[in-house]
């Protein structure tokens, strides 16, 4: 039986520095643009607009940012999950 690599439960293979793409979903998208500065700090970033909910009540935007580390990659991803102004991080 052959598996796909979907089912495959090896950890996938990230050669790092790499440039990495978050997608943030939050509710007003100064407030996300204000978080993404305050915790990237000087790191060259692109933040750009991506999407409304249906009901205009979500915004989405697309982060993208070069991480040096996997270690770095998943404190961005902490920090900015637990900021208030992002109610997801993808």
């Amino acid at each position: 039986m052959s598996t796909t690599p979907f089912l495959n439960s090896q950890k996938a293979q990230i050669d790092y520095p790499c440039v990495w793409q978050y997608k943030l979903i939050g509710m007003d998208r100064q407030a996300v643009r204000a978080a993404v500065a305050v915790h990237l700090g000087d790191a060259p970033y692109s933040l750009s607009d991506s999407r409304r909910s249906g009901a205009g009540k979500y915004i989405s935007m697309n982060l993208e940012v070069s991480v040096d580390s996997e270690d770095q990659r998943l404190r961005w991803h902490q920090v900015l999950a637990t900021d208030p102004s992002v109610k997801l991080v993808l």
